[in-house]
Formats: C-alpha cells, structure tokens, sequence
C-alpha cells in the first residue's frame, strides 16, 4: 500500500504558510507535520472490545454558515463528568545500517533527562496532572490537554460544567523495530539542532505501521495507538522533515505518531510533536471537523509561531515544551466562549481564522 498525502503543514518564521503538497518539495528543510487520508484494509477488534471512539457532535455558527465537527469524548456543553481514554504509547526503534549512518534510534533505551524516552513521556504533562492558569484563569489541575479542552469550552466548563474533563490513560505496549534501508533513509545532522537524526520515508513507515497494528490484539477503534520513536524525522517525495502525522484507518481506527526530538530548541522537542498530534485527534478524530477556517485544526494556526509555537513548563523538575493550540474562539465561536476571551492557550492568535486551518 502507497499512502498520498493530503495535507502538509508548513512551519516557517511567524506564521503559518497555506497548506500545499508541492510546497514539501521545496528546497531545504522545512519543520512539517502531515495528516495520511484513511486508508488500509482495516484492524479488526479482538473480541469484547469496544468498537468505536466516543466522540460527540458539535456546530458552529458563523456569519450566516454552520459548520459541523466531532470531538472525542463527551460534550462539555452538556457533561459534567469525565470521560478516560486510552492511549496504547508503542515504541518504535529504527536501525540504520553500515550503508545508511550505522546508528540505532530506540525510545527505549535512549534517554533525556536521566530517563528513557519512553519513561519521558510518562512523567511529562501530557499524562501528568499540574495547575494550569492562563492569563487570569485558573482552568485546573490536570493534564495538558484536558486543561486546553477545558479553555476552549470555558463558557461551560467554567460556569455549569466545572467538573468536565477528558483525560488520558496511557500504556505501552511491546516493542516493535524497523530496519531501514539507504533507500528509505538515511542519518543526518538534525537541521533545526546539532545532534545526529535519523530520516524514513513516511509511506514506508506507514505500510509498517499498519502491520504492527494489525499484530495488536490491544488495538481497537475506541482506543488511540500512539507510535513513539526518538530523534527521527519522517520525509515526504526525500523532503525533511516531518515531525509527526495523524491518519485513519477504514475501519474508524484512527491512530497518530509523533517524534521525540531531543536537540534543545529543536522542532519536535520534547513533548511538542506529540502535543500537536494527540491534540489535534481530540478535536478531530476522524478527519472530518469542518470549520470557517477550513478543516478544524487546533494545532496547526500556532505552529509557525517563533519557537514552532511551544511553551515551556516546569514538571517534575524537567522544562516541557508543548505547542500552544487554538480555541474554538479562533474558529467562529462566539466572544467570550473560551478562556479569557482568547484564541488559543498562550494568546499568541489575535483575528478568527488569521493562519487559515
């Protein structure tokens, strides 16, 4: 299977660029993150599984126009109560032969910040739980993502629905490895730091990843696998550098995959690929949330901010890095709707729909 891509984000300088396929070609390296079309014949759930997401169905009104959007979980106009997900976190190591750099990307056994990469990830916000204010806010003790969704729906969330959260249950899951081929990729020197990186092409990994998923009995439409590799960029057509992408299967199974990339001030550090990927699943699992601004894509309007549009935030003793994403004021939502009157989680965003997504 040869998957197309349909979409490329474009991280350049304080903006964000059109999306545009040919736009990858371009000469140099360029920070880019991808949503896949769905595709693939399809994970069947193993028996006594759930067999879809829970999501729940929204609109926004907008200068005349309605738009429609599903979002996992359950309405925060209407539940006060929270809803657990399960993400399945699958290591990936790659290998790089005596023809390609003759290095070994393993997640499991690589370290930053005295622990494993894996290990990382566990102790960071993204499944950790600290008090996040904003502004004038106080918008909760809890992980990262939920206190964004929690912002973005505050005129709920912070009135008749204080009790709202969607938060993350993570596992990991055994190991899987890939060894790649000069053709595939290669081991470069990161373009956006000074450590060594390793590069695969995306429709390679792709078709491997959809065989890994299928030899999951763990895997199943309700749940979201998360692929996890460290200090690798994805490459599309041989352009650099891809630092996470999102996609779907047919069967309704979705699933994203994100790198750790441990060069300080990298794109992709830290936690901020992931942020972007699990985050922008949240508001649109299935690739099917429509916006004024075109596909509902709360990651993507930040991205090209200085610092690829992270933060950083002291947990556990470690500086994290995850990208600021846009509330649903940025998208056509009514004044005052979420926190503070903002369009995104750091007040970088200042116009409905000004980076498009």
């Amino acid at each position: 299977m040869t998957s197309n891509l349909i979409a490329i984000s474009l991280l350049a300088g304080a903006s964000m660029l059109p999306l545009a396929e040919q736009s990858a070609a371009a000469a140099g390296p360029k920070p880019m993150y991808v949503v896949l079309p769905a595709h693939g014949a399809g994970h069947q759930s193993a028996p006594g599984h759930r067999s879809a997401l829970q999501t729940w169905a929204g609109k926004i009104k907008y200068q005349g126009n309605t738009y429609d959007y599903t979002m996992v979980g359950k309405s925060p106009l209407k539940s006060n109560g929270t809803t657990t997900l399960t993400v399945l976190l699958i290591p990936v190591k790659l290998v790089y032969g005596a023809n390609n750099g003759n290095m070994i990307f393993d997640p499991l056994k690589d370290k930053a910040n005295g622990v494993s990469i894996m290990q990382n990830l566990l102790n960071s916000p993204l499944f950790g739980s600290l008090d996040w204010t904003w502004g004038d806010t106080d918008f909760g003790t809890t992980q990262y993502l939920d206190a964004f969704q929690r912002g973005s729906f505050w005129k709920d969330v912070g009135g008749k629905n204080p009790d709202y959260h969607v938060v993350f249950a993570p596992s990991v899951l055994s190991e899987v490895s890939l060894t790649v081929s000069a053709q595939e990729g290669g081991v470069i020197t990161n373009p956006f730091g000074s450590g060594k990186v390793g590069t695969l092409d995306i429709n390679a990994y792709d078709t491997a990843v959809q065989g890994w998923l299928d030899s999951f009995s763990q895997v199943n439409p309700g749940v979201l696998p998360v692929l996890v590799t460290d200090n690798v960029f994805l490459t599309s057509g041989g352009a650099c550098c891809i630092g996470g992408y999102a996609t779907a299967e047919h069967s309704g199974q979705t699933y994203v995959s994100a790198t750790y990339i441990t060069d300080a001030g990298s794109f992709s550090e830290d936690i901020s690929g992931f942020t972007h990927e699990i985050g922008g699943w949240l508001d649109n699992p299935l690739l099917t949330s429509n916006s004024p601004c075109g596909v509902l894509d709360v990651a993507g309007p930040t991205a090209g901010f200085a610092n690829y549009g992270t933060f950083p935030v002291t947990f556990g003793g470690v500086t994290w890095h995850p990208q600021a994403l846009a509330w649903l004021e940025y998208f056509g939502a009514k004044k005052n709707f979420s926190g503070n009157n903002w369009l995104d989680d750091q007040h970088l965003l200042t116009s409905v729909c000004q980076n498009g997504q």
